[in-house]
């Protein structure tokens, strides 16, 4: 039990190298089948840009449904990524050395993922080069009052700053990585790491470059959600003109990425065998932030509704009576379950100790978020000013394939990721080498 409650720099490098051994069949299976719905995805989106946008089932009223419902969620929870990596670095938080390359690769897929959907949206995809300004002889600027345009900057500025981020991260690990590789493999490692050899000057100029990025990120966590917000915010349609959106989408968004932090982390700690650097100790942080962000989430929705009873507006008050007992509201109800009562739970460090019981509270924020998503945007378009326009949207096979799809085309990310490039810090957690020895040896007491 000493080695495993004293682990050195040396047993850090040979446990992360381990797992960018070659895979098994196992692990080709999976990606496998998830590259097949992919695939399916992909055919089903042809078949959209093919025969038009109404194969989605989307109409009047309900113009934007399970796509832009996906687009906010996955925005959504790229923001862990930045949270732990960036704003947790500034703080010189101890526990975040060992998850916050997962939540980084994460956030860096998410925003891949969430990228996709506006232009999956887009009944003309090959116009897609409309949201952006470039370079003409017709002068021709995008429509800067188009929410289009608006998540077209913030996916892109997002995308750059943390994959950005996550690179510079990689490369001291890559390195290391490249000496003890061979053949192809440290060819690819040795153009990664930019000819990283580990000296002084080095050390100096990575550590400067790394806190000026983790500064940079570090509004991105406020502004780009906020930003997305603001696509609902400005609009005048009742259920959506609030001045609540941005602080609420900020900490829905934290929520749902800590959330899925814990989702991959706690399959990902036992299948490549990291227990000895993933300890039960930086779990239990993640969850209390989960905790934390839950409680805020649950007095956004207390404000919001009472906002609305207090300034009995009528279009209003039919918008939340709607959303509360309508033909959505067992999808409202379920929502607040996921988010507001489950997590409650987490109150008890026996539950956040718990792994089982913690991966299946982070299921039920994952699925609670996303419908907090959609009954905002499906739920809010269904009920507009006029009852004689209300209308409310049920899924089609091609928006319930696509949104399959995403899903797997995150992981299938993700599960490469893993295979081929350290999925764990070994330079950050050689750093924090005192603060992991001595979380193990409190594991160990307990466990005695």
């Amino acid at each position: 039990m000493a080695a495993v409650a004293s682990p050195d720099y040396h047993e850090i490098d040979r446990q992360v190298m381990r797992t960018l051994q070659w895979p098994g069949w196992r692990y080709w299976v999976w990606v496998g089948a998830l590259f097949l719905i992919v695939v399916w995805g992909a055919l089903c989106w042809a078949n959209q840009i093919y025969r038009g946008l109404g194969v989605t089932g989307l109409r009047q009223p309900n113009m934007w449904a399970a796509y832009i419902t996906n687009f906010v969620f996955w925005v959504g929870i790229a923001h862990s990524g930045t949270l732990i990596s960036a704003i947790l670095y500034l703080f010189r938080s101890r526990w975040r050395t060992a998850v916050y390359r997962l939540a980084e690769t994460m956030t860096g897929f998410a925003v891949l993922t969430a990228g996709l959907f506006p232009l999956i949206h887009l009944g003309r995809v090959w116009f897609f080069y409309w949201l952006l300004p470039y370079p003409n002889q017709r002068w021709l600027q995008p429509d800067f009052r188009s929410p289009l345009v608006w998540d077209a900057f913030a996916v892109s500025t997002y995308l750059t700053v943390s994959l950005l981020f996550l690179f510079m991260g990689l490369i001291p690990d890559v390195a290391t990585a490249r000496d003890e590789s061979t053949g192809i493999r440290r060819t690819i490692y040795n153009m990664v790491a930019l000819g990283w050899q580990g000296s002084e000057q080095q050390w100096r100029h990575f550590s400067g470059v790394y806190l000026l990025l983790a500064g940079l990120a570090t509004p991105l966590v406020i502004s780009v959600h906020s930003v997305v917000s603001w696509d609902f915010a400005m609009a005048q349609l009742p259920g959506w003109h609030s001045t609540i959106f941005a602080p609420y989408f900020v900490a829905g968004a934290i929520f749902s990425g800590c959330a899925m932090v814990l989702t991959l982390l706690i399959p990902l700690r036992k299948l490549l065998e990291l227990e000895e650097l993933i300890t039960p100790w930086h779990i239990d942080n993640l969850a209390r932030i989960v905790l934390f962000t839950s409680l805020i989430v649950s007095y956004s929705y207390v404000v919001e509704s009472f906002m609305t009873w207090y300034s009995h507006d009528p279009f209003e008050m039919v918008t939340f009576q709607q959303r509360y007992f309508g033909p959505y509201g067992y999808l409202f109800w379920i929502m607040v379950v996921c988010n507001c009562l489950i997590p409650l739970a987490l109150f008890s460090p026996r539950v956040r100790r718990n792994l089982t019981l913690l991966w299946v509270i982070s299921i039920f924020v994952n699925v609670g978020m996303w419908l907090e998503r959609f009954v905002i945007i499906a739920g809010s378009l269904a009920t507009n000013f006029m009852p004689s326009q209300w209308g409310f949207w049920t899924p089609s096979l091609t928006e319930v394939s696509i949104t399959a799809a995403s899903f797997a085309w995150f992981l299938m990310l993700f599960s490469l990721f893993t295979r081929f490039l350290p999925i764990v810090s070994m330079t950050e957690l050689k750093e924090g080498l005192r603060w992991l020895r001595q979380a193990l040896r409190q594991e160990s007491a307990e466990a005695a």
